[in-house]
């Protein structure tokens, strides 16, 4: 992790996010109300909150890649299984195409057609398009709910972006179109968040004065 660069920038994604969900890495009982406030579908406890998180990179029991979230919380599902919301945080950032490398191909394609929620021809729709990102690191979560050893039960990705990033608003809602079962995949802005009043006053203020265009 270079700390360097994230104090010489604060208006980056990846220190957004620390800011956005740092009270909740420091107490779990907050996390978990947060959570339910969030995505009430989310079934069981907040046992950890996880930043810069992979359950394995560069493994090719998910994705062989070096796929993370930026926030990662585990839920504890009860039965020694557990669920997943990844959630990356895009702050200034657009979207761009891109290619996959053509030795990684064949496992996103495997891992899109095991999980059963794309559309016909989703892949051919994101393929070196600016939607390929977004595809992969919902493929990270998809790869989770596959893995041989069954711990992941339940998973979500999801995608924050302040209301005034149309870029990442559009991408969404494009790849969302792409779905025929949205359950594993969720979009919504920052001002969504702090609108539900889940995190403490002091906190939700502060990212408003610093992040929010007014």
């Amino acid at each position: 992790m270079d700390l360097q660069r994230w104090w010489s920038n604060l208006l980056s994604s990846t220190t957004m996010c620390f800011n956005l969900f740092g009270d909740l890495a420091a107490d779990l009982g907050l996390a978990d109300q947060a959570i339910h406030i969030w995505w009430p579908d989310a079934p069981g406890p907040v046992r950890d909150v996880r930043f810069e998180h992979s359950p394995g990179w560069l493994d090719r029991a998910y994705l062989g890649n070096l796929m993370s979230f930026d926030a990662a919380f585990r839920l504890d599902l009860g039965d020694r299984t557990e669920g997943i919301i990844g959630v990356v945080v895009r702050y200034h950032e657009r979207t761009k195409p891109a290619e996959p490398k053509l030795t990684r191909l064949a496992r996103y394609v495997e891992v899109t057609e095991r999980s059963g929620v794309f559309k016909p021809g989703a892949i051919d729709a994101v393929n070196g398009t600016d939607l390929l990102v977004v595809w992969l690191q919902h493929l990270l979560v998809l790869s989770m709910l596959q893995h041989p050893s069954r711990t992941w039960r339940w998973g979500r990705f999801v995608v924050v972006y302040p209301a005034g990033n149309t870029d990442y608003a559009d991408a969404c809602n494009r790849y969302r179109a792409l779905l025929a079962d949205t359950s594993t995949f969720s979009s919504t802005t920052v001002e969504e968040l702090l609108d539900a009043d889940a995190l403490p006053a002091r906190t939700a203020r502060a990212l408003r004065k610093r992040y929010i265009s007014r």
